[in-house]
């Protein structure tokens, strides 16, 4: 199925059920300051209908989870990774005081999540009626009925990796008549197994194997997530004194295998420690793993040792490790 889940993705489109993934609503006056204050975008700039990445972090700039926000007229929709749910939710809730107004709510068992991924998911949209949010930017969404009952349904630009793609949020008692309405319009069900192989391949950092306490959003390469003009938030000191000192020690790549290795494998350079090994799948008769690299030992086309494999260094879409050009706040 791997395969054939690559060219589905590729030229045609699937369609891979989310709703293991959480969901967590933010809502009253101050939800946006909030959120602003927690992560590292820049909620304070965005409307309703809109919608963004951003990376939840510790005091110290470690990494917790890579979530999407979506923004309605009376709150923020989170979707947040499956092993973040409740840990965000007592996380988020320890950081609200109590002149905040600020309300948090677990609505993961009420709603569904699909994705639609690959280049043919304009067509299902259309036949969805919602054609007005194809060609509008990353996180934009609008709300309508999916099905003859009127209830709204969020549909968002972005399927969750860097293929083209739509993410729709709904209430559970839809999930089966929606799902057949997707599958008659021509997708094809992605796995949970597939997704897996996907994310890694196209470079989608995870929490437990890429997000972790051991690592900063810069050295995932998330910087797309990241606002260096927003003044203060968790973790702001530290991120923006590694960007301004270019001061990143370690590099998330992709790595091509000549077989298969287990997350935590050491990688070396001619027997000297350079990184460790998070993520591997198998791609046919290939085996692909992300890792982090010391920045100073390499990046696209170092030759390395993983174990007792081959491998060799590649760029992987979903993150860059281009510094940008940031103007300072007082220019």
């Amino acid at each position: 199925m791997s395969a054939s889940a690559i060219q589905t993705v590729e030229t045609q489109v699937g369609v891979y059920n989310r709703s293991h993934w959480g969901r967590i609503k933010v809502t009253d006056n101050d939800r946006l300051r909030f959120l602003h204050n927690q992560s590292t975008n820049d909620f304070e700039s965005l409307k309703s209908g809109q919608g963004c990445d951003t990376v939840f972090v510790t005091s110290t700039a470690r990494t917790i989870d890579l979530a999407t926000a979506y923004l309605t007229e009376d709150a923020v929709l989170l979707l947040v990774s499956p092993n973040r749910r409740q840990y965000l939710m007592q996380w988020l809730d320890k950081y609200i005081f109590f002149a905040d107004k600020v309300q948090l709510s677990d609505v993961t068992e009420e709603t569904v999540t699909f994705s639609l991924i690959g280049p043919k998911s304009d067509a299902i949209v259309e036949k969805l009626h919602a054609s007005q949010i194809i060609g509008k930017p990353y996180g934009t969404h609008i709300s309508i009925p999916l099905i003859e009952d009127n209830t709204p349904n969020i549909i968002a630009v972005g399927s969750g990796l860097v293929s083209p793609g739509y993410t729709m949020i709904f209430n559970a008692n839809q999930q089966e008549i929606i799902w057949q309405k997707i599958l008659q319009a021509g997708a094809v069900e992605i796995s949970d197994r597939d997704w897996e192989m996907l994310r890694i391949l196209q470079g989608r950092p995870q929490p437990e194997s890429e997000l972790t306490d051991d690592y900063n959003p810069l050295e995932v390469g998330l910087w797309q997530t990241i606002s260096f003009n927003k003044g203060c938030y968790i973790g702001q000191e530290t991120i923006a004194r590694l960007n301004t000192y270019k001061g990143v020690k370690q590099n998330l790549w992709g790595i091509t295998l000549n077989a298969a290795v287990e997350p935590g494998t050491i990688i070396t350079v001619n027997e000297e420690k350079v990184g460790k090994i998070t993520s591997c799948t198998q791609n046919g008769v290939r085996y692909f793993g992300l890792g982090y690299i010391r920045t100073k030992a390499g990046g696209v086309g170092l030759k390395v040792k993983v174990g007792s494999c081959e491998g060799e260094v590649v760029s992987i879409p979903f993150i860059s490790h281009q510094y940008p050009e940031v103007k300072s706040v007082d220019s």
